[in-house]
């Protein structure tokens, strides 16, 4: 089997007010709304897909928005920040394009080698623009300038409870270390990935612990090529003592899931079949899809989920 994952598949959150999402990723990031589905564990809450403008892996920010939920606190044994590639020479103009959008963001600063301009969206969410390349495209129909726009996963930062344990599952999954910035250690994927290669673990024992709600993340997922890896990443997991799920079908990949001893609740994710399986490119996002089983639900769902408007995408400035 392949012992190595090539990165990133995508990042899943927990949001508040599904509009406020809708226009802060599509309007504000630049970001393409490219599946508008339902949690399947929660039919009665959205599944919302950004990414791309096909929704490439290592591209996918997903979130499930419980509207009225509960905030949540960023800390110890939680995912603490998301990260974004963004072209070189374009930090100014997402520095000013945030502020201007009354985005609550920091001064940018250097970190390993890099240009990393920390912020949060509007649930309190930290993510981070860090420069650097990629081989993904951006939504050429977006907002953003194509030369300053983003350009899928740059990395996630794991706040772990156990380091040594989540760098031992890293290292089961192909990671290898390659820098650290005092409590930080950077690992990259070595299975040929070009994009969204990056995990950085902190060390932080007397930090308080995360709690999941609003403005949090819920699991991030690794890629694996088909559903025969992904069953062979399964036997492999378990032999060093971690509980794995089943296959579970997610329409536009398949997917399973363990909690790492460090806290992060982690998926394995298959590359396909991917988002076009029930939409044209020109119309990802454009309608609410159901899975088979939940089609006879469709017009109760209908009726329950609050309306979500398409987000107006200005001329890119």
């Amino acid at each position: 089997m392949t012992t190595e994952t090539p990165g990133l598949h995508h990042v899943t959150s927990i949001a508040s007010n599904p509009q406020r999402n809708v226009d802060f990723y599509t309007e504000v990031l630049g970001l393409r709304l490219v599946k508008r589905t339902v949690n399947f564990d929660d039919k009665y809450t959205y599944h919302l897909y950004y990414d791309d403008e096909v929704g490439n892996p290592g591209t996918v920010l997903t979130f499930f928005p419980f509207e009225g939920g509960r905030q949540g606190r960023v800390g110890r044994g939680q995912t603490s920040a998301t990260a974004f590639v963004i072209p070189d020479g374009s930090v100014d103009y997402w520095v000013d394009r945030l502020e201007s959008r009354d985005v609550d963001v920091d001064t940018p600063h250097t970190r390993l080698g890099e240009t990393v301009v920390p912020f949060r969206d509007h649930d309190g969410q930290p993510l981070e623009l860090v420069t650097g390349t990629s081989d993904i495209e951006p939504w050429a129909d977006g907002p953003v300038p194509a030369d300053k726009a983003i350009r899928g996963f740059h990395s996630v930062t794991l706040d772990s409870l156990n380091p040594e344990q989540t760098r031992a599952v890293l290292e089961t999954l192909g990671y290898e270390s390659t820098a650290q910035d005092g409590n930080r250690t950077r690992y990259r994927a070595s299975g040929n990935g070009t994009r969204a290669s990056f995990i950085d673990v902190l060390a932080r024992p007397d930090a308080p612990r995360g709690q999941q709600g609003g403005g949090t993340v819920h699991h991030v997922a690794f890629r694996t090529p088909d559903t025969q890896t992904q069953e062979e990443w399964r036997e492999l997991l378990s032999k060093i003592g971690l509980q794995v799920t089943p296959q579970k079908d997610r329409q536009y990949f398949t997917s399973m899931y363990f909690r790492e001893p460090g806290g992060i609740l982690v998926e394995i994710a298959t590359d396909g079949p991917g988002f076009t399986r029930d939409e044209s490119v020109s119309e990802l996002g454009t309608e609410l899809k159901l899975p088979p089983w939940l089609e006879n639900d469709r017009a109760m769902l209908e009726e329950r989920l609050p309306e979500i408007e398409p987000a107006s995408v200005p001329e890119a400035n």
